[in-house]
């Protein structure tokens, strides 16, 4: 096959970047479909940034990196609407990427594979869904793309041979300094892919390389420490430690097992196992090797990222179908290597397509978006009314109710469902089991207009529910040390001037587990409001 040209393929790349990136901007906001939940998670943690000054960690909880939010924290800090600031973002992490990925491609793939392999690294950043194959445009879980992008990246300079001159110095550093990216993007893709790229490098006595990334990794620990102090790390960790043991999301989809052997993900499965067979076969011990290292990363990442989407299959059919041998290379068994390992690159793609054309429609469908009956996500902050969402999807307020609760019509029945959550319990009161399955600005709005009439703007407010996003509704300050998404225990109480009980809340095992936390937590609460929508009280502290 014919080398990859390096000049033609940043030509192809930048060219994508500024189309698809100008495209998206040139329709004068964010147009979402799905997911408001998410966004209002996003723009809780950008604004905070951004308008508060704070940091992750140290000034709010979470377990999402300062460089999954930073990027866009800066654009809207530079005057850009959240919604412009997110595309602004993805099109910076893109040229970030730009000369790594072009080293990437161009050095370890041949011409054709190089280009659409680093098409697809393009459109990771640059997508407005996160994977699968529902057709909605949604910023929920960026940083998981981005964390992707990097990976394509790092694993072919860990992994394959350099088909030219080699430069590992170079190459080290990008490993270094992409892994310490995806450290302070989001840690899981670190955990995973750490440890299968330290044993790669020593495996093919890559020394240069190994010291090259650990130096780059340190530059990176010593620029954020000069920047954000000693404690972000004890801070960091802290998040990390605490989410890990959270019980209201323990997994995000399917089992482990699941994300390996199910009817949906299985034949991939088999296709890994079967490329690292043949690759050894082939007579690419090293890179069969190396591959099967990395298969309980790509299966943990799975597994733990929300929808499950193996967005690992792409690189496997590149690396299947640049290792092919030569015609006459037979296994044992006679069957030609360069045909099986054809065949398991297109299976890979096959199994990959319906995500992979997901992802690379939705800047498009970005641009095609009907405007029609949209209204922004933050109606009080004129200027990041880029943000926009269907009004039915705002303002539809609807719950699930559960109906065998004690005084409800099939009370009598309730023993008969099996396991159940302990009911949410207030000083005494057990509260009734209703989640609000949509709506989200009908309750923010109605409750800070309430809180206002109440005499209580200025006040910190710390919310028992899933998000706690209040602050962008009304004249409100974010929580010092809350949580934008509650993963359990009381995160910020000791800040808090009041505490407010939704009782129809978002998410009904956030609340259960906040109210559990409070009564660990001490301050005795005192009640000073109710309404049909919430509980409002004062901690009484000592």
């Amino acid at each position: 096959m014919q080398r990859a040209n390096a000049l033609i393929l940043a030509g192809l790349f930048a060219a994508l970047i500024v189309g698809l990136g100008g495209l998206m901007l040139a329709k004068g906001g964010l147009y979402l479909a799905k997911h408001e939940g998410d966004t209002l998670h996003l723009a809780d943690m950008v604004l905070r940034m951004a308008e508060a000054g704070q940091w992750p960690h140290l000034d709010f909880m979470t377990p999402i990196g300062v460089l999954a939010i930073a990027p866009i924290a800066a654009f809207v800090w530079l005057g850009s609407g959240l919604g412009h600031a997110v595309i602004w973002a993805q099109v910076l992490v893109a040229l970030v990427l730009l000369l790594p990925l072009v080293r990437a491609m161009a050095s370890r793939f041949d011409g054709v594979v190089a280009a659409a392999l680093g098409s697809y690294v393009v459109v990771l950043c640059l997508a407005l869904v996160h994977g699968e194959a529902q057709p909605a445009v949604s910023l929920s879980m960026h940083y998981n793309r981005w964390a992707w992008a990097i990976v394509y990246v790092v694993v072919p300079l860990a992994v394959l041979a350099d088909r030219g001159r080699r430069h590992p110095w170079l190459d080290g550093a990008l490993i270094g300094l992409g892994m310490a990216a995806l450290a302070l993007i989001k840690v899981t893709y670190f955990a995973a892919f750490a440890p299968a790229v330290l044993m790669v490098l020593v495996l093919r006595g890559q020394g240069r390389m190994l010291l090259a990334g650990l130096l780059a990794g340190l530059v990176v620990v010593a620029g954020l420490t000069a920047l954000a102090g000693p404690a972000f790390w004890q801070a960091y960790l802290g998040d990390l430690l605490a989410v890990s043991r959270s019980e209201i999301r323990a997994q995000p989809g399917l089992s482990l097992a699941s994300v390996i052997a199910a009817p949906a993900y299985f034949g991939g499965s088999l296709a890994a196992l079967a490329t690292v067979v043949f690759l050894r076969q082939s007579g690419r011990t090293s890179e069969g090797l190396a591959l099967l290292l990395l298969l309980p990363g790509f299966f943990y990442v799975t597994w733990q990222n929300y929808g499950n989407d193996p967005q690992w299959l792409v690189l496997l059919a590149a690396v299947a179908l640049s290792l092919r041998p030569d015609a006459y290379a037979r296994n044992v068994l006679g069957w030609p290597m360069r045909s099986a390992l054809t065949l398991l690159g297109v299976v890979a793609l096959a199994f990959a397509t319906p995500s992979l054309i997901n992802l690379a429609l939705s800047p498009l469908r970005q641009v095609f978006a009907s405007t029609e009956g949209m209204v922004p996500l933050l109606p009080g902050r004129p200027a990041h009314a880029d943000v926009l969402v269907q009004q039915a999807r705002l303002y539809g307020a609807r719950a699930s109710v559960t109906l065998d609760a004690p005084g409800a019509p099939y009370a009598a029945y309730r023993d008969r469902a099996g396991e159940l959550p302990e009911p949410a319990v207030l000083n005494g009161e057990t509260l009734a089991e209703c989640e609000l399955l949509g709506g989200y600005n009908t309750w923010f709005e109605a409750t800070a207009a309430d809180l206002a009439a109440a005499g209580l703007n200025g006040r910190s407010i710390f919310i028992a529910d899933l998000f706690s996003t209040l602050w962008l509704y009304g004249d409100f300050p974010p929580l010092q040390g809350g949580a934008p998404w509650l993963y359990g225990g009381t995160p910020g109480i000791a800040a808090a001037d009041y505490v407010l009980v939704p009782l129809c809340p978002t998410n009904v095992a956030s609340r259960s587990a906040a109210l559990k936390g409070l009564v660990e937590a001490g301050p005795a609460l005192t009640e000073v409001q109710r309404n049909a929508r919430f509980i409002l009280l004062r901690p009484v502290r000592p």
